[in-house]
């Protein structure tokens, strides 16, 4: 292995493993050996010996070598995929200890008290002061997440075909304890073929209806606040997907009754459902007879 490429998989390994340099060459130089002293991995790795057996140290530590009971002291490499599945596991374990503190806090007293300070000062807000441009589609879902989190009576949500799969899988949990609360949940969002897949997964949860004539992106909770992107969704990435949110009792009514005047006339699921299952029988059937007239003229060609 020649010192630039060396020195390019170390940089690799810094990168993936969130490791420093000497332990970056420490433990490529024992993944190359198999098993060496502390004494022969400096050699290999050019890094000072005094240093290796504390590197050597971390790295046991964290799981990426074993360290065998021998004079003098041999260690030996953890394979790569079973490094990865122990970090896994690490971070799996510390993220959930991590949620269970949060957790915690929720109904501490000092939160409630943070909780009254934020609503006794909000309500004081000018209502031209409650609104706000939110970028990036990730921190867009953890708003709206939040809005369904908070919503006690209704939540209104204009989409796409890409939006509403997105939504099932990102706002699905939300959704279903706002079901559970009495929250009435209305979507309106194209349904295809691809988004037909997902409707069982809001089955109880929502009344969903097809629309295609108008693309729109919104959401509106409780007749009270509103998330209008303002972007198509297939023209925009991710990163660079925009929101205005706006906490206006005006706005959020004025275009609920526009939802609700286009809502009385849009094709229910059900029918929709239908026809896309009819429009599949009969491509099954096209595909049928196209397939016996192939297999006639291959019997008459014979």
């Amino acid at each position: 292995m020649s010192e630039m490429m060396r020195d390019e998989i170390v940089e690799e390994i810094r990168k993936m493993f969130d490791l420093n340099l000497y332990e970056a060459k420490i433990w490529l130089a024992l993944l190359s050996k198999g098993s060496a002293t502390a004494g022969e991995l400096s050699e290999i790795s050019n890094v000072p010996r005094s240093r290796t057996y504390d590197i050597l140290e971390g790295l046991e530590k964290k799981g990426f070598v074993i360290s065998k009971l021998s004079k003098p002291i041999k260690y030996i490499a953890i394979a790569p995929s079973e490094v990865i599945e122990r970090i896994k596991k690490k971070l799996i374990k510390e993220a959930e200890e991590k949620a269970r503190k949060i957790e915690a806090l929720r109904d501490s007293e000092f939160i409630k008290e943070l909780e009254a300070i934020y609503r006794h000062n909000i309500s004081q807000i000018n209502p031209t002061e409650k609104i706000g441009a939110i970028k990036g589609r990730f921190n867009l879902y953890n708003h709206i997440d939040f809005m369904i989190r908070s919503a006690e009576k209704e939540v209104i949500i204009m989409t796409t075909s890409k939006g509403f799969i997105r939504k099932i899988e990102v706002l699905r949990e939300s959704m279903e304890k706002a079901a559970k609360r009495g929250v009435k949940i209305r979507i309106a969002a194209p349904i295809t073929e691809e988004t037909e897949d997902y409707l069982d997964e809001l089955e109880n949860l929502a009344e969903i209806r097809h629309i295609d004539h108008i693309k729109a992106r919104f959401v509106i909770v409780d007749g009270q606040e509103v998330m209008l992107m303002i972007v198509n969704d297939e023209e925009v990435l991710p990163n660079y997907d925009t929101g205005i949110w706006v906490n206006s009792p005006f706005l959020a009514q004025a275009l609920k009754s526009m939802f609700d005047y286009i809502w009385k006339d849009l094709e229910a699921i059900t029918q929709k459902e239908k026809e896309i299952e009819e429009k599949k029988k009969k491509l099954i059937e096209e595909e049928k007879k196209q397939a016996l007239k192939e297999e006639r003229k291959k019997r008459k060609n014979k």
